[in-house]
């Protein structure tokens, strides 16, 4: 299968339950007498495949863990509740022991994981030279077995998973033959980890995650003494058995990760960022990929899908059954599909449309936005709403913030647009009082207001102190902050004070209005001057609290040059513009 769009996959960063970091771990504890673990095999023969925990059959019915370890005694009951019999960890270390423990005391039981650099697929983890970097394999060989000599007679523990998504991962790091020859070696890494781990531990089965099945033929040729595979897949999960179909495979598979279309699997929207589906499309995602597993009988053993986690920000959003702790269609699809009991359950406000009125395309920066909502509540339930935005799109920020709003009735909810122009997220959380919430989500296209009159500096001379003459979207010279485009800047050195000029032509008796659209490395600072002759300065307005974003001033301005002298900056990088406006 052709692998995932080279779009950054991780929307969360859940190594809890304990994160290996190589190399830096303490002293390594005494094992923990338990009571003896579980026997778990896989049996069968080709396409007829089962596990098996102390001889009966277990189907796996999981949920990828996110709450802390300390919050296991107060997240399990409800996971049983659902029907779940398995959670999924990436990290395996001294903090470990009380989630094993407290999943074996609720009936459930844990993939332990063990982390391998790259992990995370595109865009995540750091790099290993996995032909020449010995001492990293050397850690790691010593380091996985002691903790499955640590807790393989735990009784929370299912099965060990060595790595997540590095076969896919190493392509951050390597291409061409080169990738190649690396994934060949970490999957062989991969191998002599687990045959150091069956001499430790031959009652627990030893699995690698991946992203795709692309990495599968890697493991078929290079780790032979895998007891099964592991993939996490999304919206093309539906996809995976054609592909162990077709790749000749002869060992039976889990699905690690599952559920609704990833931002690296839906088309971008009329803004041009991904399309996140809506809360009912979410739910549907769930049902579909567990009938696409359990209609692999004999082959599939199972999944654990993503995420039980409580994470309240951009990703949380996205995938989490509860972020904040709150319910989710999602969350009770999952109970449905697990058998849990959803007969007596409150269940959330159901939102059905989301628009902004006036459109999404054109929101003026600063100014008054109105949201129409449909939504509607199964149980009769009061509905309450709360609006929120977030600018990963512009700052790879993830926290959403609340905004204060205002319910005009009827659905209608009115918030001030942020006032840094560029495509934002706007998120709206219904909850019903009962722990549930419904959150749908639109883009909006922030630009910045419309000023009536005529840009008298668009397009004339600019110079300034300095510019950026390289890097990333550099060069970012003077001219490129009055040009009338969003997408260009200038950009300053790193240091106070910095200056940009525009020379209007000709001494101008009188303009009243300029404004200032800052990227976001902006000024905290800053004197707006005016010169006829360009070293003799007045100053218009003096600014100690700047804050970035869109910066309008009515002024009574002359003169032939006007400048922005910025003496203190409100980041650590320099001074940056994208429009310097004066208006007539």
């Amino acid at each position: 299968m052709t692998p995932p769009r080279t779009r950054t996959r991780r929307l969360l960063a859940p190594l809890t339950a304990g994160t290996l970091t190589v190399g830096a771990l303490a002293a390594l504890p005494a094992t923990t007498a338990h009571a003896a673990g579980s026997v778990v095999k896989v049996a069968g023969s080709q396409g007829d495949w089962r596990l098996t925990v102390d001889g009966k059959p277990y189907q796996i019915k999981g949920l990828t863990w996110g709450p802390a370890v300390a919050d296991a005694d107060r997240y399990l009951p409800d996971l049983r509740s659902m029907g779940v019999n398995t959670i999924r960890t990436w990290g395996t270390d001294a903090s470990s022991e009380p989630l094993f423990d407290s999943a074996a005391a609720h009936g459930i039981k844990v993939i332990a994981g063990f982390w391998l650099q790259p992990g995370g697929g595109p865009g995540a983890g750091g790099c290993v030279n996995y032909l020449t970097d010995t001492t990293y394999k050397n850690q790691v060989l010593d380091e996985f077995p002691k903790w499955v000599q640590t807790y393989k007679d735990n009784p929370g523990v299912l099965m060990w998973d060595v790595g997540n998504e590095s076969v896919l991962g190493l392509q951050n790091c390597y291409s061409g033959d080169e990738l190649g020859r690396q994934r060949t070696a970490y999957t062989t890494l991969v191998n002599d980890i687990t045959r150091k781990i069956h001499a430790i531990d031959p009652d627990h089965p030893v699995t690698s995650t991946d992203a795709w099945v692309g990495a599968w033929p890697y493991f078929k040729k290079n780790a032979p003494d895998l007891d099964l595979y592991a993939v996490n897949s999304y919206n093309a999960v539906c996809d995976v058995k054609a592909a162990w179909q077709q790749g000749g495979y002869t060992k039976p598979y889990i699905v690690t990760e599952t559920g609704p279309a990833g931002e690296w699997e839906v088309p971008d929207d009329a803004n041009g960022v991904p399309q996140e589906p809506t809360d009912q499309a979410k739910a549907a995602g769930y049902t579909k990929a567990w009938g696409c597993v359990t209609g692999h009988q004999g082959v599939a053993l199972g999944a654990t899908m993503f995420h039980y986690g409580t994470e309240y920000d951009f990703g949380g959003i996205w995938f989490n059954l509860l972020p904040a702790g709150q319910k989710r269609l999602s969350y009770y699809a999952v109970k449905r599909a697990y058998g849990g009991d959803t007969s007596h359950d409150n269940t959330p406000p159901v939102i059905s449309d989301l628009s902004v009125e006036g459109g999404a395309g054109n929101v003026q920066a600063g100014r008054d936005v109105t949201l129409s909502v449909k939504a509607t509540d199964p149980d009769g339930d009061a509905i309450h709403y709360e609006v929120l935005d977030n600018s990963n799109y512009i700052d790879s920020s993830k926290q959403l913030v609340s905004l204060p709003a205002t319910d005009l009735g009827g659905g209608r909810l009115r918030f001030t647009a942020p006032d840094r122009p560029g495509v934002w997220k706007v998120y709206v959380k219904a909850t019903d009082g009962h722990g549930n919430v419904g959150v749908e989500t639109r883009s909006i296209r922030v630009v910045p207001p419309v000023v009536n009159g005529t840009d008298i500096a668009l397009g004339r001379p600019a110079t300034a102190s300095s510019f950026q003459a390289g890097y990333g979207d550099c060069p970012c010279t003077a001219a490129d902050a009055v040009d009338g485009r969003l997408t260009t800047r200038w950009a300053s050195d790193w240091s106070d004070p910095q200056w940009i000029q525009v020379d209007l032509g000709a001494a101008r008796t009188a303009f009243r209005h300029v404004q200032l659209v800052w990227e976001s490395s902006y000024a905290k600072a800053y004197t707006l001057q005016t010169s006829d002759d360009g070293r003799t300065w007045q100053t218009l307005r003096t600014v100690s609290d700047g804050n970035g974003g869109v910066d309008d001033f009515d002024v009574s301005g002359a003169g032939r040059y006007v400048r922005v002298n910025g003496t203190a900056r409100g980041t650590g990088y320099g001074y940056s513009l994208y429009e310097f406006g004066v208006y007539n």
